[in-house]
């Protein structure tokens, strides 16, 4: 029985020799599709060792799936892959429904989700991009053309634009307009994140697959350890069990018990058969990853297929050129499994759930032997002159001694090498 809120739906895939995995991938597709508001009422596969380059499917396929299309009395079918422009129209012609690939599908969860003014370019911009070789050739037959004078007929004085040139001229320049956008957009944050650079803290990028709960992290440290943490200032990320929750990055200060700080960002989140425009048009929001110190990769561990999700994230972030970066992997999530937790898994690996104190204790003392390795104790002498520096000193550091001389106040503290660099003068 289907939910009739939700759009009821036929799944279609191919296996052919190189895809082994076409069980996970239905299984994705068809929480793609819920995420789209569609309800699926029945899968369908086909073994073909290629694809069919006009239909995509076997003739018999194509018929069965034709009298599904009046069994179930649906209008819509998902096909696992990317089709060709000629596909979509044949199968449509041959099924009598409207056919949406895997592309086309989350293209449309995309613009759903978008919510900031990049996000919703990027998202604009790429779906441009895959519309633009599926225009209707059928638009081309009406042309713009002069009746000739004294009625002796038409004359042609050179043909006008089909409707299929213009709506390409149209997007053409529509994508112009758009990338222009950006580029001003994608500026101004790449002045913030000067500033931030500027700022010589630590970062650390939260990268993995959707819905492995990346922002529950996040949340779930900010109460913690972020800015105005015990008030209502503290600015949480969108957390919802669902897939592509958050389209955007979005960075918060930590600041840790022993007062060190660090820089947090929450990126996008992948799945299997990225589109290759989509991850293009969010490339810069994905260059997170790529400048931070270091990556943390949320794996839900409680998913039987969290082993190809995890090869999933690293093609996607070798695509965007994230490569070669310290990553900590947190397979999270271990609540809803039978695993022990927190578990050290190795030098860089570690079982937890996001949602539990004693997990995130142990998560922050990870990331903590990573990203602050370099520093070193140091002791500073800094003159009664220049007690403004000792007080600001204080309210980033744990001072480990601070004894006073008749010159100055004596601290002893941890520094990285590049606050040493900074305070070098006082060193003693």
């Amino acid at each position: 029985m289907t939910d009739d809120t939700l759009r009821p739906v036929l799944l279609a895939g191919l296996q052919g020799q190189q895809n082994q995995n076409i069980d996970y991938e239905l299984a994705e597709l068809a929480n793609l599709a819920e995420a789209n508001n569609l309800q699926p009422v029945e899968t369908f596969l086909q073994k073909l060792d290629r694809p069919n380059p006009a239909t995509y499917f076997g003739k018999g396929k194509v018929e069965e799936l034709g009298q599904a299309v009046q069994s179930y009395e649906v209008d819509l079918i998902v096909v696992n892959d990317e089709l060709s422009p000629s596909q979509i129209r044949n199968l449509e012609k041959l099924t009598d429904a409207t056919v949406v690939d895997r592309t086309g599908l989350i293209l449309d969860i995309f613009a759903q989700r978008a919510q900031t003014k990049v996000a919703k370019l990027q998202v604009q911009l790429a779906r441009l991009q895959y519309q633009l070789p599926r225009l209707r050739t059928s638009m081309s037959v009406s042309l713009d053309q002069q009746t000739g004078a004294g009625g002796a007929g038409f004359t042609s004085r050179g043909s006008g634009e089909t409707k299929l040139e213009q709506s390409r001229r149209r997007i053409t320049s529509e994508m112009v307009h758009i990338r222009q956008e950006l580029a001003e957009l994608i500026k101004d944050e790449d002045t913030r994140t000067t500033q931030r650079q500027a700022s010589q803290l630590p970062t650390v990028a939260l990268v993995g697959y959707t819905n492995a709960g990346k922002s529950t992290l996040m949340n779930r440290l900010l109460e913690r350890f972020g800015v105005g943490a015990v008030n209502a200032t503290t600015k949480q990320v969108f957390e919802k069990n669902m897939l592509f929750a958050t389209l955007n990055t979005t960075v918060r200060k930590l600041t840790l018990t022993d007062k060190r700080q660090l820089l947090l960002s929450d990126t996008v989140g992948f799945v299997s058969k990225l589109p290759h425009n989509l991850v293009a048009a969010f490339r810069s929001t994905l260059e997170a990853a790529g400048q931070a110190d270091l990556l943390l990769q949320v794996v839900d561990v409680s998913d039987s297929n969290y082993q190809q999700m995890m090869k999933t994230t690293e093609e996607t972030l070798q695509s965007i050129g994230v490569i070669g970066r310290p990553m900590i992997t947190v397979f999270n999530k271990a609540d809803q499994t039978n695993l022990p937790y927190p578990t050290v898994d190795g030098e860089n690996a570690i079982t937890i759930s996001a949602l539990d104190l004693k997990s995130q204790d142990e998560l922050i003392q990870l990331i903590e032997q990573n990203i602050f390795a370099d520093s070193q104790p140091v002791k500073l002498k800094i003159p009664f002159s220049e007690n403004k520096l000792v007080a600001t000193l204080s309210s980033q550091h744990v001072f480990l001694q601070e004894d006073y001389t008749e010159e100055g106040t004596i601290i002893e503290l941890i520094l990285s090498p590049q606050e040493l660099a900074k305070y070098q003068a006082y060193q003693i």
